[in-house]
């Protein structure tokens, strides 16, 4: 190991060892971390490459289609123009394909790319002198200053011959430029080939002086110069950087879960797979392209939890889903009274007939019954009397559940079993996966894990589950999670949210964090719905479902709005959790027809299967909030009143000059909620909107 000491010289008067030269070649030392090359002829630097997450430890994300747009600090020393190139391939590819970058401002360049399909691409910068370039800017100032530039053709001469070799061609004889015997030329040469063969023969006929200028001043040679470029001494970052490439549900979904236990049209009894098949139709119909079910496994018996999670478990009381595991099995089984791994697979199979998917969760959890406890013992940590130390969240306890000791010495037992117990469900035909509380496993594991998974299945989709500290959330991001659940449960008002949404979508977080808006979850009831108040679930509903292009509600709990809390705790009374609820999967209201109407307008509209495509636009009063998003020509204004409780009116400023509409030219706006039809004018426009009977306005700017 090298240290980090800076080393002293000996003193050449008292010393008596012998000195050891410590001379580096001149080449090794010419590296740099921001590009590669080890030519002292080299002059370029690049840096400041975005998007690039860690110094490209990590990938950024995209999905089919998507633009990545690439920008860089490139410079040289002098005054020489500069030329660069982006360079991208996908993983399958042998070569690489380039793009022309173009200089932005204040040396910075940008190009772009798009991301044809799935799996990984690399992308990477090159830069160089453009000596043809430097050499036709010193020409027009020479021509400017009345000089005469005879040499300096013939320099231009130099660069023709190489764009002719470049394009094909072979350069003429010493002979032929002397006015040597003229040979035939190619029949088959190139219109490019033909053409610099002819304007390097000008620059180098010195009767032909004046048109020979023109030319070297045209956009024909810069056309030239620019297709067939001259790259001497370039210099690539070191960096080969990557892009991440799901399929195109990571970028565009919308998520309804239910408790398969629940799923029965008659009370008191136990759901099955079947019963949920029977609500596809009403749940595709509003709009659901995910299905996701909690917990499927048996359920352990030890310490089970009882109502409203009462450590006293009466007869009959069916468990809390997350104890895993019993005499029948564990994370590979399924829980018998819900039906057969045959059922399951009929489900995804009839889930699949209607547009949708089923994703199971993965909780690492155990109950005292698992197999793993006995068979594996190892996997779990020990209290000082060995009996196995359960979950515990101070002041809480969990009895049932024995959560994973991760940092045991069989780790790569217990990895390897994870990762069998994933491909089994698989095998089954699943391909999305709700991972509950990773942030409380080792980030290396999932990395490792996700890995392993996407490489026998590329198409599988990991939805982390962790509300915890910023920078552990954005670390999963980072490590494979395709989407990720946010803190939109907890942000309320107006600055809020756009604070929020503006860090998602403006830092780099936009590059490899998707997020999934839930109103609530299972777990969570939210203080600012536990009053009930409808307009409030209208909001928080519909904010999500136009901010975020992912987002997922509680199935019929969120429906009907149910809000009754555990005391003092944003947790339901009754939850589902400890026990089978029985839902009238009939009902409807305001809330059902709002999820089924908007969902229908995000599969139609393209703007709203973008998250970082949002722009939040000026309004004159502090509880409306107003954002545009637009994707293409389909242009939309969101406009929604955060008071649930009051009438709230006042003027939006509309980006017209973003839109390319003339200040004085009407155009129509058209509310898709509503059907209404607006006129407008200019960047100011009035807005009105009532909670009690709509607070909120969906516009489609039509010019």
């Amino acid at each position: 190991m090298t240290s980090d000491k800076p080393k002293t010289s000996p003193s050449r008067s008292r010393s008596k060892s012998p000195i050891v030269s410590t001379t580096t070649s001149i080449t090794d030392s010419l590296s740099a971390p921001v590009s590669s090359s080890k030519s002292g002829q080299a002059r370029v630097v690049i840096e400041r490459v975005s998007p690039e997450i860690d110094g490209g430890r990590f990938p950024i994300k995209a999905v089919p289609g998507d633009v990545i747009a690439v920008e860089a600090d490139i410079f040289a020393d002098g005054h020489d123009y500069l030329s660069a190139v982006l360079l991208y391939k996908h993983s399958d590819d042998a070569d690489w394909s380039e793009t022309a970058m173009a200089l932005l401002n204040n040396d910075r360049w940008g190009a772009s790319f798009i991301a044809e399909k799935q799996g990984r691409y690399q992308y990477t910068l090159e830069g160089w002198i453009d000596h043809p370039g430097s050499w036709q800017h010193e020409i027009h100032l020479k021509v400017a200053d009345g000089q005469r530039i005879t040499s300096e053709l013939l320099a231009g001469a130099h660069y023709l011959d190489g764009m002719l070799v470049r394009a094909g061609g072979a350069l003429e004889t010493e002979a032929k430029k002397r006015g040597g015997k003229k040979t035939a030329e190619p029949a088959n040469e190139s219109a490019d080939v033909k053409a610099l063969r002819e304007m390097a023969a000008l620059f180098r006929n010195e009767t032909r002086y004046d048109e020979a200028v023109s030319v070297a001043e045209s956009d024909q040679f810069t056309f030239y110069a620019n297709r067939y470029p001259e790259r001497q001494h370039p210099v690539r970052y070191t960096h080969e950087l990557e892009v991440e490439v799901d399929r195109a549900r990571a970028g565009f979904s919308t998520w309804y879960c239910l408790f398969p236990r629940s799923a029965s049209q008659h009370e008191g009894v136990h759901g099955t797979f079947k019963d949920v098949e029977a609500l596809l139709p009403r749940i595709s119909g509003m709009g659901f392209d995910v299905l996701y079910l909690p917990p499927i496994h048996p359920i352990g018996s030890t310490f089970r939890k009882g109502k409203n999670n009462s450590v006293a478990c009466e007869p009959g009381e069916p468990g809390v889903p997350y104890g895993i595991g019993s005499p029948e099995g564990g994370h590979d089984t399924i829980h018998s009274e819900l039906g057969t791994v045959d059922d399951f697979k009929h489900l995804i199979a009839i889930a699949a007939n209607y547009g949708m998917e089923v994703a199971m969760d993965l909780a690492i959890q155990c109950s005292p019954d698992h197999p793993w406890a006995k068979e594996h013992p190892e996997w779990f940590k020990k209290r000082p009397d060995g009996t196995i130390q359960y979950a515990e969240n101070p002041p809480k306890k969990y009895q049932d559940i024995y959560p994973i000791y991760f940092e045991t010495e069989d780790w790569e037992s217990l990895w390897n079993e994870l990762k069998r117990v994933l491909l089994v469900w698989a095998s089954w035909g699943v391909r999305i996966i709700r991972v509950d509380n990773p942030h409380t496993k080792p980030f290396g594991f999932w990395e490792w894990i996700i890995a392993e998974v996407k490489r026998e299945y590329p198409d599988m989709l990991f939805l982390s589950e962790a509300f915890t500290k910023p920078k552990v959330m954005q670390e999963l991001a980072k490590r494979g999670f395709a989407q990720s659940y946010t803190y939109y449960t907890w942000r309320n008002t107006k600055a809020e949210l756009q604070e929020y949404l503006t860090e998602l979508t403006q830092s780099d977080m936009k590059f490899f964090y998707r997020p999934n808006f839930w109103p609530t979850t299972h777990d969570i009831n939210p203080s600012i719905l536990q009053p009930g108040h409808e307009p409030q679930f209208l909001i928080r509903y519909f904010l999500a479902a136009t901010l975020s292009s992912n987002y997922g509600i509680y199935g019929p709990s969120f429906e009907l709005m149910e809000h009754v809390p555990f005391p003092n705790k944003e947790e339901y009374l009754n939850s589902e959790k400890y026990e089978i609820r029985h839902w009238d999967w009939h009902k409807t209201n305001k809330l059902t027809y709002l999820i089924t109407l908007v969902n229908r307008i995000r599969h139609e509209n393209p703007a709203l299967q973008h998250t970082n495509n949002i722009s939040f636009c000026t309004v004159s009063d502090d509880a409306i909030m107003a954002y545009l998003k637009t994707t293409g020509n389909n242009r939309l204004l969101i406009v929604v009143n955060t008071d649930a409780y009051n009438r709230r009116a006042g003027m939006v400023q509309v980006p017209i000059w973003q839109l390319g509409i003339d200040q004085e030219h009407p155009y129509t706006v058209h509310d898709l909620l509503t059907e209404a039809y607006y006129t407008w004018q200019g960047e100011w426009n009035y807005v009105e909107l009532d909670p009690y009977v709509l607070p909120m306005h969906l516009l489609r700017i039509e010019v």
